[in-house]
């Protein structure tokens, strides 16, 4: 299929680092915004739970980032699994843009361990937050035309992205907290504006990398992405079916009702799972149209 790379074993194994490193991001970044966001109304529990997987994220994504540096340089070294210790292949890759994404991705994660810090913890956590998006921008797709453009819409979706992945464990575990029906209906206003952010930038996204609706269609770019709206479109689904029509029946008591919103998100992290995996295989294996 037009603009698909090559695929095999270390490849494979890139995909699944990628994935697991985007994860980590959103992770990170979306606890430090839920934390930062509902400091007022969620109880401490709550938060607690929201920092700490943002801290967990972290060391995570640490681990990752450097497993990454290995299998990119056993990638471009051509000598398979063997390459990823080699000290030329090691510094080829620190002088490339996965080398300045490092930086960036680096010390934003280590300011969002100031989460853990009282009082003004919390908004260097979240410049970190924002280092880590950037971070994103430093290598892939957003190096091509349209820089700043890219940079700035990729940003925001992944943002957007965060807020939303980074509040579904806590929000599971507000369900069973006497205020968490509150807590949900205002996270659903909040999700409102983050979900038209998300849809907008990322449309722009893929129209600035595919140039034309038509140029999608053929190539393994377009494939992989229409596969990734099919899975967007129905997690929004099922964020509209909580919004509606859970949450109030939570708010009115109704039986089974937590159950019920409890599964709800679980099936939303299922899906966020299959994105990233789509995501991480967009942005490995596949071209942009706009390049081909």
């Amino acid at each position: 299929m037009t603009g698909l790379a090559p695929i095999d074993g270390v490849v494979v194994l890139a995909i699944l680092a990628k994935a697991l490193d985007y994860g980590a991001a959103l992770l990170a970044m979306g606890g430090i915004l839920f934390t930062v966001l509902f400091a007022t109304r969620a109880e401490a529990s709550v938060l607690r739970l929201a920092q700490h997987l943002a801290v967990g994220a972290v060391i995570v994504g640490l681990a990752v980032l450097a497993l990454r540096f290995g299998i990119r340089a056993a990638r471009i070294s051509g000598m398979g699994f063997g390459g990823a210790a080699d000290p030329m292949m090691l510094g080829f890759v620190w002088d490339s843009p996965l080398g300045t994404a490092a930086i960036w991705r680096g010390l934003g994660e280590l300011a969002i361990l100031a989460i853990l810090l009282p009082r003004v913890g919390q908004w260097i956590a979240l410049a970190g937050s924002l280092a880590v998006a950037i971070s994103f921008a430093q290598v892939g797709h957003s190096l091509g035309e349209h820089r700043a453009a890219l940079v700035f819409l990729l940003v925001l979706h992944l943002l957007a992205v965060a807020f939303w992945v980074g509040s579904l464990l806590p929000l599971s575990k507000a369900a069973l907290t006497p205020t968490g029906a509150d807590l949900l209906h205002h996270f659903g206003n909040a999700a409102a504006y983050g979900v038209a952010v998300l849809i907008v930038a990322g449309a722009a996204l893929a129209w600035l990398l595919s140039g034309s609706v038509t140029a999608l269609f053929g190539t393994a770019y377009g494939l992989v992405l229409m596969i990734k709206v099919v899975v967007v479109s129905a997690l929004l689904g099922i964020a509209a079916l909580n919004k509606l029509r859970l949450v109030p029946a939570l708010r009115a008591e109704k039986r089974g009702a937590t159950i019920a919103l409890r599964r709800s998100i679980s099936i939303e992290i299922l899906a966020i799972v299959l994105i990233l995996f789509a995501t991480a295989t967009i942005t490995s294996v596949t071209i942009p149209p706009i390049n081909l």
